[in-house]
């Protein structure tokens, strides 16, 4: 339902279906939205697994991550993309304009919106993009669980109708699930009727490498601070086999920009680096599927976000 011009009544939206489609449906959905509005949690949430880190630094997600939704009648193609940041960096440019080629050619965008901080400049700013494109936009009206009055959440999804009139507004949380199947229903049927593009078993099409480095920059983000984290790069230099059958070794590089930084990531007696690599190594297990040695280094790349061969060794 289009929520603009309709009397609005927050139970019923939430309890609100979508009916199946009759044949199958496959498509690419890109999701779209400001720094830290949900969009990775929005994205593990549907796939059913990790497929794209999460923390609470703003602009944490660097690449466009592939996650696949498959169900009985449909399955969904993700794209997770960056948040559109000023450019500062040849980084965050590359990302920018990674960002809006995600856009192109896709079936569906869904316009994540973050309703309990606010619908600001930076979401209308957005909105007038997406318009743009003409192609079927979904708006996810996310943190509806954070909202501190929820008499305030009826005007917001009125505001977003109207930013983005004739699309469907969902009010979600990502974070605990309320109403995302409903959203999941809803862009399936903005998709074409197709076959799968995946095998039912396919999550992502992230490489191992990719997965491992991801993790591994998640755990480091969630314990440094300031703006380090947008200094820190990491690579997988190998994923080697042992002779022990149920044991890999993997060998990573975390490149910062300055000899303070390397500091800062190492810790005192190697403390920090000691911890990341403890809270990776349960995921990276998982994701390997055997036990996990990991050897890590921090080497200084200055003004590697400045770099283009640097950018594209990291695969910016």
């Amino acid at each position: 339902m289009n929520m603009k011009g309709v009397p609005l009544n927050v139970d019923a939206i939430l309890a609100g279906a979508v009916d199946v489609p009759e044949h199958h449906r496959s498509g690419i959905v890109a999701i779209a939205g400001r720094p830290n509005v949900g969009k990775s949690t929005l994205t593990n949430h549907l796939v059913g697994a990790k497929v794209a880190i999460v923390t609470p630094v703003p602009g944490t997600t660097r690449n466009a991550i592939r996650g696949v939704v498959t169900r009985p009648d449909s399955q969904l193609v993700l794209l997770d993309t960056p948040g559109l940041a000023k450019p500062r960096t040849l980084l965050a440019r590359r990302l920018n304009d990674l960002v809006r080629g995600s856009w192109a050619g896709v079936d569906a965008i869904c316009f994540v919106v973050d309703v309990a901080d606010g619908i600001g400049t930076g979401d209308e700013f957005l909105a007038n993009e997406l318009r743009s494109t003409g192609t079927p936009i979904v708006v996810a009206a996310n943190k509806v669980d954070r909202v501190a009055q929820k008499d305030m959440l009826l005007p917001a999804i009125d505001t977003l109708a109207g930013l983005v009139p004739g699309a469907d507004v969902v009010p979600i949380s990502a974070r605990t699930g309320d109403n995302v199947e409903r959203l999941l229903d809803v862009l399936v049927g903005l998709v074409p009727e197709g076959p799968r593009l995946f095998g039912d078993d396919v999550v992502t099409d992230q490489s191992m490498d990719l997965l491992c480095a991801e993790i591994l920059r998640e755990k480091l983000i969630a314990g440094m601070r300031d703006e380090l984290p947008h200094a820190i790069a990491v690579e997988i230099e190998s994923i080697d086999e042992t002779e022990q059958e149920d044991l890999v070794d993997v060998h990573a590089v975390i490149h910062v920009e300055r000899d303070s930084q390397k500091g800062i990531v190492i810790g005192k007696g190697g403390a920090n680096l000691k911890s990341a690599g403890s809270r990776a190594r349960p995921e990276l297990e998982a994701i390997l599927g055997a036990r996990v040695n990991l050897q890590t280094r921090v080497k200084v790349a200055p003004r590697w976000q400045q770099d283009p061969r640097r950018l594209e060794r990291f695969g910016y």
